[in-house]
């Protein structure tokens, strides 16, 4: 049986496993705390467990109050154990169909989440995960929503609730960068490398930029909005995500490191992505482009430029952060699965949210929560159509 403890103070002379993901990372719990969120850092102890490397495993947990009658609490991609099998590598995310560990890593989050509501005493609803658990084949995605999936099975019986919506992308496409550029071309489909060469032969320039950038971004954002329909951020949280990586980055230069790309035609800009690259990671964490020369294929170029500096900045994986669960053509993102899964990826279906309630009143929350979805997601869409 495992020991665990969580402590907000780092133990000594202990061996200590870095979680590897940019959501973990002291960037992005900085960040968060400019936008509503208070940062904490918690030491989760494992010792002698059956499955999981003993060591120390530092969990970021962001927690938002309202108007202090309730607070929430958010784990995004933790906590990351180390399989002892793995010989302490950090390839845990791939155990869902293994009855043992999952049941032993459900308990060990079960128990993390209380000793955590014991320390913060920030009167919380509840505290919502998102795992850093991947369905390892295809058998496994289609039967989630099955009753005799484990994963579903040992979330009911420790009272896990799953919410309406997902913070995270639970479906995303992950590239292998360790390979040379005429491998990763040939890894492409087809029409992917010839949109590549079409952008380069019509004259499309890619530049990389940062925060003198974001008011050229941030107009073409905005006519993504209107185009798709998608929500805005304010344009100060994009000054703030490129000052805030800045700074960190001067403080510990192993934080990420976010940049712009912008691809231009006649000094015109066509299209904009921002990026993050980190140690052993690059995301694709926004774009936006102009309804003018759309022909032109800046996206593609756009994405080739980022790919090819994120594996000479020495990350392993790109990602590109979210798209549909499958390959439906009358999926409202089938455009967005269609091009981010073109670039010769490999597809991941995480577990996507869950919830730990503490409290009667979550009920009241997960009804709000389902209606301000069914607004957003659902009844706004319908009017923006109509007015197009």
């Amino acid at each position: 049986m495992f020991s665990l403890n969580i402590t907000t103070t780092e133990p000594q002379n202990e061996v200590l496993f870095d979680n590897f993901h940019f959501l973990q990372s002291s960037f992005w719990a900085e960040f968060k705390s400019h936008h509503g969120w208070t940062k904490y850092k918690f030491f989760l102890e494992l010792k002698g467990s059956d499955f999981f490397a003993d060591g120390i495993y530092p969990i970021f947990i962001l927690v938002r109050s309202f108007k202090r009658l309730f607070s929430i609490a958010y784990v995004p991609l933790a906590p990351v154990l180390i399989k002892k099998s793995d010989n302490n590598s950090q390839n845990l995310f791939e155990f869902l169909d293994d009855e043992n560990y999952l049941k032993e890593y459900l308990d060990i989050v079960r128990k993390s989440a209380h000793f955590v509501v014991n320390i913060l005493h920030h009167n919380l609803l509840f505290m919502r995960f998102d795992l850093p658990l991947i369905y390892i084949n295809d058998e496994n995605f289609i039967a989630k929503d099955s009753d005799k999936l484990l994963f579903k099975k040992y979330c009911k019986n420790i009272h896990f609730k799953k919410p309406v919506v997902d913070i995270q992308p639970p479906d995303t496409v992950l590239l292998n960068l360790e390979y040379d550029d005429e491998t990763l071309l040939a890894n492409m489909k087809p029409k992917w490398r010839y949109n590549i060469r079409l952008a380069e032969k019509k004259g499309v320039k890619i530049q990389c930029c940062g925060v003198e950038a974001i008011d050229t971004f941030y107009k073409l954002y905005e006519e993504t909005s209107k185009r798709d329909g998608i929500a805005l951020h304010s344009k100060s949280y994009y000054y703030d995500l490129f000052e805030t990586a800045e700074k960190m980055r001067s403080i510990d230069s192993s934080n990420p490191k976010i940049s712009m790309y912008l691809a231009t035609f006649n000094q015109e800009p066509l299209a904009a992505i921002i990026t993050l690259f980190s140690k052993k990671m690059a995301v694709y964490l926004y774009g936006a482009s102009s309804n003018n020369y759309r022909n032109l294929m800046p996206a593609y170029l756009l994405q080739w430029n980022a790919i090819r500096d994120a594996k000479n900045y020495g990350c392993k994986i790109y990602d590109f952060y979210g798209i549909p669960p499958t390959d439906d053509k009358n999926h409202s993102m089938y455009g967005l699965y269609r091009f981010k899964t073109g670039f010769g990826g490999s597809i991941i279906h995480r577990v996507g949210s869950i919830d730990m309630s503490f409290s009667p009143f979550y009920f009241l929350y997960s009804n709000t929560e389902k209606l301000r979805f069914l607004w957003y997601k659902k009844i706004k869409k319908i009017f923006i159509r109509k007015r197009k």
